[in-house]
């Protein structure tokens, strides 16, 4: 979040010189500005990444290992939110796993993956069915095409009752995730049930995530 808001803020200062001299300020110049005001309101999604993550380390850490209740974070071992998961689970001094992709372009493991709990996969197929078969919840917070594969084919899995166990499934920051995906209109359109809707839950805060996880993994795993 500090590096981009540390180049927003240059940004404008280029603009505020250039205006101040009477200057016009090139559209590509604007165009950049607007990048980075998107790239400083997505730096939000690691830092609650990072927070959420801490809590439930910490929370996990306090429930004790007598009789072998633990919840460990695992993230896809890379860069981003993937990092944040990991660094959360970190600075409570907790274990994390980190499930990697090999991919043609360069994807190193991120420094905060628990060492002997680093894997890597060449398979999505099998790198997916290793997040899902251990997995008591799910939080999926802002990303692209492989965050969208890995949410819809846990929701297909849950709706075609193939999951027989208790998933939670979070879906991290509501105002960019219902810009993304329409779930109401496909309720609409006949494409899914209302009752579909239930399979997961939008939540906006660190806070808010942990508590309703607390609750749910205390009730049905605990």
């Amino acid at each position: 979040m500090k590096e981009a808001k540390a180049k927003l803020r240059e940004i404008e200062s280029k603009i505020k010189e250039l205006e101040s001299r009477g200057k016009p300020v090139p559209q590509s110049l604007l165009d950049e500005k607007a990048r980075a005001e998107i790239d400083v309101y997505m730096s939000r999604y690691y830092e609650d990444a990072v927070e959420l993550a801490r809590l439930i380390t910490e929370w996990s850490a306090s429930l004790g290992e007598a009789n072998g209740h633990r919840f460990v974070v695992c993230s896809g071992g890379g860069p981003g939110i993937m990092e944040a998961a990991n660094k959360g689970a970190y600075k409570a001094r907790g274990l994390s796993i980190g499930l990697n992709i090999s991919l043609p372009y360069e994807q190193k493991p991120n420094q905060y993956i628990t060492e002997e709990l680093n894997f890597e996969f060449h398979y999505f197929f099998m790198r997916k069915f290793w997040f899902i078969y251990p997995a008591k919840a799910l939080v999926i917070f802002p990303g692209g095409y492989g965050t969208l594969d890995e949410l819809f084919e846990v929701l297909t899995l849950l709706q075609t009752r193939k999951i027989k166990k208790k998933m939670l499934v979070l879906i991290y920051g509501s105002e960019y995730w219902k810009k993304i995906v329409n779930f109401d209109a496909m309720v609409e359109y006949g494409v899914i049930d209302k009752d579909d809707l239930k399979l997961f839950r939008f939540v906006d805060t660190p806070i808010e995530a942990f508590e309703y996880l607390k609750n749910e993994l205390t009730k049905h795993y605990l």
